[in-house]
């Protein structure tokens, strides 16, 4: 069993009380009822999040738009769950939609969680969306370290030479100074 659809799994079953429908939804393979749990009124939180997460893995696009609100929840498990499905989804939306939320600044102490798929995704999107990101959070003060540091990594991995300029700036930070170091290794020099 994928670790993430395990975690999930308990984190769930705790949530609703061992329910028999919880029990009934983590069971069945009928991606229709799955799809009918999004949309249903009066569904609870985690027969939601369960439904969208399991057609995710599935690539069934109609998770979609549970997936990207999970991605953007207040409640971090939920957030790395939604971020691991739509990585596996396949949704050609998906870069789009977690390059808004990482940019998002009404919203970036959730930013964590895209940023990190944007990373994952390799998307054309991802550049631009973390070097905007990176740069509001090199601001006096700003309370967003993770978000900053998980900018700063993804930069470095995605290695793409556009990302200098801000990782040099990220230098004069001294909580962000040792990876932006690293991230600069691992960008190729250009000639």
């Amino acid at each position: 069993m994928d670790e993430e659809l395990r975690s999930l799994t308990e984190r769930l079953r705790q949530e609703s009380g061992g329910a028999a429908a919880f029990e009934e939804l983590a069971a069945t393979g009928d991606h229709d009822a799955l799809a009918e749990v999004l949309t249903a009124a009066a569904q609870p939180l985690w027969a939601r999040e369960l439904a969208a997460f399991r057609l995710g893995l599935a690539g069934d696009r109609r998770a979609f738009e549970a997936l990207v609100l999970f991605l953007n929840h207040r409640d971090p498990p939920r957030c790395a769950s939604a971020a691991h499905a739509l990585a596996r989804l396949g949704d050609p939306r998906t870069a789009r939609a977690a390059a808004a939320l990482a940019t998002n600044e009404l919203r970036v102490a959730y930013a964590l969680h895209p940023v990190r798929l944007l990373v994952e995704l390799r998307a054309p999107e991802a550049v631009p969306a973390l070097i905007t990101t990176l740069r509001r959070r090199l601001r006096p003060h700003d309370p967003y370290r993770r978000v900053a540091l998980a900018c700063v990594d993804g930069l470095g991995d995605l290695g793409d030479a556009r990302a200098r300029p801000v990782l040099d700036d990220a230098l004069a930070h001294p909580r962000l100074a040792e990876a932006a170091v690293r991230a600069l290794a691992r960008i190729p020099r250009q000639r």
